[in-house]
């Protein structure tokens, strides 16, 4: 779980120590900004920006069942962040699955990565494609 939120904490500690400096040279606006700069990097780094991830093989269950496609990814990763913005609404129409989270979900994409954990890996009718346009994605539902 920890592992999760490293990156948006180092990015919200990073900010904080950041914007000691303009504090302490008398600018608290600019350290605000500087503030509030890391503050949304850490939001869209975090897992929060996501719909909510089951495991990998209730996933690849439910997805036979309604044929919707099974996304693999893992929180700060930009390429999944970029699938997830680009797919807008119709991302909660997938199923999210965490790797970091899920032991299952992450065995899954490297089995199909050659022994690479690379996300997001978007499986469609039992075939996986990584890293795929949004686009495509977006055709697929």
């Amino acid at each position: 779980m920890m592992r999760v939120w490293a990156p948006p904490a180092l990015l919200v500690v990073c900010g904080s120590l950041l914007a000691t400096g303009p504090i302490s040279a008398g600018s608290p606006g600019a350290a605000a900004a500087l503030l509030v700069a890391f503050l949304l990097l850490a939001a869209a780094t975090s897992p929060l920006v996501f719909p909510r991830s089951i495991g990998g093989l209730e996933a690849q269950r439910r997805s036979a069942v309604d044929g919707r496609p099974v996304v693999f990814w893992r929180p700060g990763c930009t390429y999944c962040l970029r699938l997830r913005i680009r797919l807008g609404r119709s991302a909660r129409r997938l199923h999210w699955v965490d790797v970091w989270r899920d032991p299952a979900g992450s065995a899954a994409v490297r089995e199909v990565n050659d022994g690479n954990e690379t996300v997001p890996t978007v499986v469609v009718d039992g075939r996986p494609h990584t890293n795929p346009d949004p686009a495509w994605v977006r055709d697929q539902l």
